[in-house]
């Protein structure tokens, strides 16, 4: 009895939080934002889809794919688009989910009702992450269905399981985004400190991991010279800066969701001579390229989940007074 009345209070709330985003003005924004990359990265897909197409047989039958990977006219795809502005999505939702209540003495009353205080802050989480998933697929159908009408592609069923496991791979990095909005609202007093905190860790991942491992890298494995030990620190120093990268959620979409899209992708690490010698020219199936990227998956959600215990841990331990 008392878990029906628990997961009533959840659903209650979670309803309550979906028609504040729905209904607030900052939706708005969100839709603008998701289509300024849906109508810009099928620009860009049927700008460039000519140029993709010229080469060999093979490359012409996942053509479908391209939609969502090709660029044009220094446009980016609209895969690149989803990996840079996609935290935006994230970081908006929940940068002031909590101290926002707090200083409007909202969260006061609302914890002053005969409920769960865990669920508030799940039922935020949860709304939030209702609304990219709609958002999201909303986007990627949008585009599949665009293209299809406009370009006549047909996508096999093969085409069709590679998009849907990547639009989970958006809704999980945007929910990463959300996770870590929402906990720096909780710690952070004010919303503008939050979405400023927001956004210096969005730069972090996006720019400055990459710079900070090429120069760790350089550092421990330098490639100065044409003798054997630079020779050898080559292929260090790349994996090396390699696995310092995928500490960033960005490169681990980026990664990710090239390897998915693109099933000529056969491995995602440092590839030698010998290991290509003897190899066949051909594509990966659903299930294989998915063997590939699933400690990315993995990696991801993992972070997300982080983000958000510990941003459940801090709302619990806060103490809620009127002001």
């Amino acid at each position: 009895m008392e878990q029906k009345r628990n997961y009533q209070i959840l659903r209650v709330l979670f309803e309550k939080e979906t028609a504040d985003f729905i209904n607030g003005k900052r939706m708005l924004l969100f839709t603008i934002l998701i289509g300024l990359i849906t109508v810009t990265g099928f620009y860009a897909a049927v700008s460039g889809l000519h140029a993709e197409t010229a080469g060999s047989e093979t490359s012409a039958g996942f053509l479908f794919l391209r939609l969502f990977t090709v660029s044009a006219n220094s446009i980016p795809s609209y895969n690149s688009l989803m990996a840079l502005m996609g935290p935006f999505i994230g970081i908006f939702m929940g940068f002031d989910a909590i101290n926002s209540e707090r200083t409007e003495g909202t969260l006061n009353r609302l914890v002053s009702q005969p409920l769960y205080r865990d669920n508030i802050i799940i039922g935020k989480f949860l709304a939030g992450l209702f609304i990219t998933a709609v958002m999201v697929f909303s986007s990627g159908i949008l585009i599949a269905a665009v293209g299809l009408i406009s370009t006549g592609l047909i996508p096999t069923g093969a085409e069709i399981a590679r998009l849907f496991i990547y639009l989970c791979f958006c809704v999980i990095y945007i929910g990463f985004w959300l996770a870590a909005s929402i906990l720096c609202s909780t710690l952070c007093r004010h919303a503008a400190t939050s979405a400023l905190a927001c956004i210096a860790l969005w730069l972090f991942c996006s720019i400055f991991v990459s710079l900070l491992s090429g120069i760790i890298a350089e550092a421990l494995y330098p490639v100065d010279g044409n003798d054997l030990q630079s020779m050898i620190n080559e292929v260090k120093n790349y994996s090396c800066q390699l696995n310092l990268n995928r500490f960033s959620p960005y490169y681990l979409f980026g990664e990710a969701t090239a390897t998915l899209l693109n099933p000529s992708v056969r491995s995602v690490n440092a590839v030698t001579v010998s290991q290509l010698s003897g190899a066949l020219s051909s594509t990966l199936s659903v299930g294989q390229s998915l063997l590939l990227v699933w400690p990315h998956l993995t990696a991801l959600a993992a972070l997300m989940l982080i983000a958000f215990a510990v941003s459940y841990v801090s709302f619990m331990r806060q103490e809620i007074r009127s002001r």
